[in-house]
């Protein structure tokens, strides 16, 4: 039996998604002034966030599962994203870990999640953190990602503080299409990271 056309008319229709505000922004405002900056012929050739790749290391999960699953809700807290488990790949005496050993949690974070983790780490995190004074620019590498490390995650404002039992670091890695280091750096920039001045 075919809906009538009263029926069509009243079906409920889905809501628009929106759009985060970096990402608004980049396609808005960002991919001009670096087409300006550095001269592309298209607007293709202008660098863009790829993706964001957080990881956890906890060395204690390989002797206790509580500190591992502490490690996987505090990231599915920041993230809104479920962690995948690493493991050791090797043995190491020293610290009694076994190969195949959980040793921490990651996440990977593409298109508008990653966006919006972006904005809250800019926007809300990285503020909280304790004399802040920007983040050093030397964390690039040559193929034009930035990498970062963060002693606390209690700076995450989704995280009650009642409710934390031991505190972790994690390292946030940025990977861009940009060919060169200027290039992605000046892309972060735009996005609003809080970069020191270099003193080189």
């Amino acid at each position: 039996m075919k809906p009538s056309a009263d029926a069509k008319k009243t079906a409920p229709t889905a809501a628009p998604v929106a759009v985060p505000r970096l990402q608004e922004r980049y396609r808005q405002a960002i991919v001009p002034s670096l087409i300006k900056r550095f001269g592309y012929r298209n607007p293709m050739q202008a660098p863009r966030l790829q993706k964001i790749v957080l990881n956890m290391g906890v060395g204690e999960a390989a002797h206790d599962a509580k500190a591992l699953e502490e490690a996987l809700q505090t990231l599915t807290l920041i993230t809104g994203q479920r962690p995948a488990i690493t493991r050791a790949k090797k043995d190491i005496s020293n610290f009694k870990i076994r190969s195949g050993n959980a040793v921490g949690c990651k996440v990977t974070l593409r298109g508008a999640r990653m966006y919006e983790f972006l904005d809250r780490l800019i926007t809300a995190a990285l503020p909280r953190v304790r004399d802040f004074r920007g983040i050093s620019p030397t964390g690039f590498d040559q193929g034009g990602n930035f990498s970062m490390g963060l002693k606390e995650h209690t700076i995450f404002p989704e995280l009650e503080l009642d409710k934390v039992k031991m505190t972790l670091g994690m390292d946030i890695t940025m990977v861009t299409s940009a060919r060169r280091r200027d290039e992605a750096l000046e892309l972060l920039k735009q996005f609003g990271m809080p970069f020191a001045e270099s003193k080189v």
